[in-house]
């Protein structure tokens, strides 16, 4: 009668991050906590001594990794693994778990009520509810504070989870969890919060998983202020983290359409896998204005893809690490793909007077505002104005762009920042084989002022009077 010999374990040391979990499962205390870093990794693997070693198994089931410590005969040495994607070394995990299916979102309806008059935060906050949010992360920063204050009165009433960060970084990465497990969570910012939240963003971007980010952009380069300013539209249309990061950015001007494009913000994070971030300026989030509530609200499903902790989901991963170039390569090649069905399907905007407009006004957030205004005005003067105000800054609304200067001999880009929209707008221009628009012309303000309805008006009879 022959025995079956079980399998001692052999650690690879690349992969251990000496957690200590093996330590705790082993009755024969045959591992202890290391002592020597490993060059390739900087962490400290645990040692092994086999002598006493029964070959249960406990280990190996509490490796986390799961790689680190593996069934591999003895005679094997470390030197003949090479550190790279432990699925290719050793295979697939097996998992006994049933394919995992969509458990869908189901609509509920509202009863009729009455507008609401809050705060652009407010409008946000609720928006966020009535999409099927129940977890907020969020660090306090003015002028979006309000909004985390009211997701912290209203969550735990609705079970649910409401937890102030020690950091924005923290933030970030709580929100990449929640993102995993297929929930939906948001948080808000501001401008200096915004910048330390782009490393986890990207890590978010490269393991395709949603969250919404309210930016209530402030003044600044540094601290600034805590006034209204638009300059993180190049943050969030180019510089979401390192590699080839890219999300959609949505850009309300009242309190109505930051709950509605927050509640549209889940629904695109969800289809695109992919984080969504809000752009509202200081005054934008302060400011009170009439909100109507739609007919329906969310309750969420569950993602087949969710990281879940159930046995449905077992076998799901998610990760932004690829070793092999050619991989990492494959995967950009994906998510790029991603961004194309994104900007071919996701551009909004609206049209103010545009189609016989000859002076088009650009503008989005609150100087869109004065800037409507300021159409009303020139145009009661004879001057055939017109607004165009992007609600998505990326993927920027071209198509509509081109129609809206069909009549237009001058573009006039109105913006608290130096030139951010406008090098959007050009550089939408640029990649639609546009090479001969309209001359540019611009109003700007920094450091918390936004441009205001007379000098738009003035600005535009100025030049009009010297054409």
């Amino acid at each position: 009668m022959t025995t079956k010999v079980r399998p001692k374990p052999f650690l690879v040391p690349h992969f251990c991050k000496g957690c200590g979990r093996c330590i705790d499962s082993c009755n024969k205390h045959c591992i202890t906590a290391g002592t020597e870093i490993d060059p390739l990794t900087g962490l400290i693997p645990v040692h092994i001594d086999l002598d006493t070693c029964n070959g249960c198994g406990l280990c190996i089931d509490a490796c986390p990794e799961p790689y680190g410590l593996t069934p591999i005969p003895e005679d094997a040495t470390p030197a003949d693994f090479e550190l790279m994607d432990p699925e290719k070394l050793f295979g697939k995990k097996t998992n006994t778990a049933p394919n995992p299916v969509d458990i869908p979102d189901e609509t509920i309806p509202l009863p009729k009520f009455e507008p609401l008059v809050v705060k652009g935060t407010y409008a946000s906050a609720v928006g966020a509810i009535l999409a099927g949010c129940r977890h907020f992360f969020g660090y306090p920063i003015t002028p979006s504070t309000e909004g985390a204050e009211l997701m912290a009165k209203l969550l735990p009433k609705l079970d649910g989870s409401f937890l102030q960060a020690v950091s924005e970084v923290a933030t970030v990465n709580m929100m990449y969890g929640a993102g995993g497990a297929g929930l939906r969570a948001m948080t808000f910012t501001s401008s200096p919060g915004f910048s330390l939240m782009l490393e986890g963003i990207s890590y978010m971007i490269g393991s395709e998983l949603p969250g919404v980010f309210v930016n209530v952009m402030r003044g600044g380069p540094g601290l600034g202020n805590i006034a209204p300013e638009q300059s993180d539209i190049k943050l969030a249309c180019r510089g979401l983290g390192h590699g080839n990061t890219q999300a959609i950015v949505l850009a309300p001007s009242t309190p109505q359409e930051m709950l509605d494009v927050t509640m549209l913000a889940f629904d695109l994070s969800f289809k695109y896998r992919n984080p969504v971030i809000i752009l509202g300026d200081g005054y934008l989030g302060q400011m009170t204005g009439k909100v109507t509530l739609p007919p329906t609200m969310l309750r969420p499903g569950i993602p087949k893809w969710a990281v879940y902790g159930d046995a449905m989901h077992r076998a799901n991963v998610h990760t932004s690490i690829y070793l092999d170039e050619n991989d990492l390569e494959n995967h950009n090649l994906h998510i790029i793909a991603k961004y194309e069905l994104m900007a071919k399907n996701e551009q909004r905007a609206d049209a103010f007077f545009t189609d016989d407009a000859e002076v088009l006004i650009v503008a989005c957030n609150t100087p869109a505002r004065m800037a409507k205004g300021a159409v009303e005005a020139l145009r009661k003067d004879g001057i055939k104005a017109g607004l165009f105000r992007p609600i998505t800054l990326w993927p920027f609304p071209i198509e509509a762009f081109r129609k809206s200067i069909t009549h237009a001999k001058r573009i006039v880009v109105v913006e608290a920042s130096n030139g951010q929209l406008e090098d959007e707008v050009r550089l939408a221009l640029s990649k639609a084989g546009i090479h001969n628009p309209p001359e540019f012309e611009h109003v700007r303000h920094f450091g918390g002022i936004l441009p205001q309805l007379d000098e738009i008006v003035a600005a535009v009879k100025g030049n009009e009077v010297a054409a």
